[in-house]
């Protein structure tokens, strides 16, 4: 199943790179692999999947030593300080930094390690009182402020969109995201890496590529709905 389902959203990603006259290479997969076991993991890996996803530290936690070590583990949920401890040593980047105090946090961490951690800073376009995120009025903000921080580096922006069953209702928050994404990246600051955009899932990453993202974020579409209880 894995490696059909694959197969289909590599097909929508080159579609939608080409209705947008971008180079495939400019997007990367992310397989959202939250609550599969790892021989699903292995599946993916083995059709050339080195990008994995998760929300929860303790799904890192416990698939990294199981796993080969050239999987590049991204950290896409929202991350609480206490269990920055268990993967900061782990993760090629975390993608849900939403306030001064985590980004700090995550700082401390990855000096213990000597590492600095590339960072995306999520923003809530949508205004979705239950989602994590900056107000896009705020990230240049805290962008100039958190990249102060000695063991960070910030490279980009990441939103979560509503849920929705049109795609296409989701395509003002990605077109808005790229636009502040470009005016931040044209003020040059200091310390800051603007080189990512982390948006859309699998109900909606057509979309989002054709509106700039360079990461997507899939989960569903490769493996499948969700279940839990087997981690």
């Amino acid at each position: 199943m894995v490696k059909e389902n694959l197969s289909i959203v590599e097909q929508n990603i080159q579609k939608a790179c080409a209705r947008s006259g971008r180079d495939r290479r400019e997007v990367q997969l992310i397989a959202v692999s939250k609550t599969k076991p790892v021989e699903m993991l292995m599946e993916a890996y083995d059709c050339q999947i080195r990008d994995f996803g998760e929300n929860k530290p303790q799904e890192i936690r416990e698939k990294f030593p199981q796993l080969p070590e050239d999987i590049r583990w991204h950290m896409i949920g929202h991350l609480q300080r206490n269990k920055i401890k268990y993967i900061i040593d782990k993760v090629c980047m975390i993608h849900s930094i939403e306030s001064v105090r985590l980004a700090e946090a995550v700082s401390e961490e990855a000096a213990k390690h000597g590492r600095v951690i590339p960072v995306l800073v999520e923003v809530n376009m949508a205004g979705e009182e239950t989602k994590f995120g900056i107000r896009p009025e705020e990230t240049e903000d805290f962008i100039r402020e958190i990249r102060l921080l000695p063991n960070i580096q910030v490279n980009g922006l990441m939103t979560i969109a509503p849920y929705t069953e049109n795609a296409e209702d989701n395509r003002i928050y990605f077109r808005n995201l790229k636009k502040l994404y470009v005016d931040i990246k044209e003020k040059n600051i200091d310390n800051v890496v603007m080189s990512h955009l982390s948006m859309g899932m699998t109900g909606d990453y057509e979309v989002a590529i054709e509106e700039g993202a360079t990461m997507v974020r899939v989960g569903t579409g490769i493996f499948g709905e969700r279940f839990y209880g087997q981690i």
